[in-house]
């Protein structure tokens, strides 16, 4: 049982703070021989299995390193793209590893004004008047919960679907922001939180 992620979304829908304390459990190495039995793709400015699944790797999985050294998007180390690098048989056997894509900053950004969209759509059509909106959404992988302040401010927590006390741990971080972001003199409302303090 483990926390995943904690995010703090400001009123208007952005990422102001973020923090992973993600451990992949899904990851796969393997020796290959030429030719690859996988078929790659590349999506999202990064290599994707998009057909054939063995040995723990998955479609939708990413290259996450050749031969113990860690990609940067659709380029080895090197600066090579990995499509042409895995199409030269001199290159072979081959050592890959697998597993889901991390999130870019980007990414991470875009997910969390998602969220806010979500959530105002889901108080707006809730058939309760004065609906609090999205409090907790589980999946098979993790449980999401959301601890929002009558300031509007938006916690979000991302747990393992067995872990519990999660509403507690809410409430702390909003305390631990209150004291550490809210009572410094340098912090301005809304803005990105540079402190180390609250996760």
């Amino acid at each position: 049982m483990a926390i995943f992620s904690v995010y703090v979304v400001n009123k208007a829908g952005g990422l102001i703070y973020q923090y992973d304390n993600y451990v992949p459990r899904a990851e796969a190495e393997k020796t290959f021989s030429y030719p690859l039995d996988l078929v790659l793709k590349i999506h999202d400015e990064k290599v994707v299995v998009s057909f054939g699944q063995r040995d723990g790797i998955r479609v939708g999985h990413a290259l996450l390193s050749i031969n113990g050294v860690d990609v940067n998007g659709k380029f080895t180390a090197d600066g090579k793209e990995i499509i042409e690098y895995l199409k030269d048989s001199t290159n072979y056997p081959v050592s890959i590893r697998f597993g889901r894509a991390r999130l870019s900053s980007n990414e991470k950004l875009m997910l969390a004004s998602m969220f806010h969209s979500l959530f105002a759509i889901g108080s707006q059509l809730s058939p309760e008047v004065g609906s609090s909106g999205i409090e907790m959404l589980e999946t098979d992988m993790f449980k999401l919960h959301c601890f929002q302040t009558l300031t509007g401010i938006k916690f979000i927590v991302l747990a393992d679907p067995r872990q519990s006390g999660i509403d507690a741990l809410l409430r702390k971080i909003y305390e631990i922001y209150s004291d550490f972001a809210l009572k410094n003199p340098f912090y301005s409302l809304e803005m990105p939180i540079r402190s180390s303090h609250i996760c």
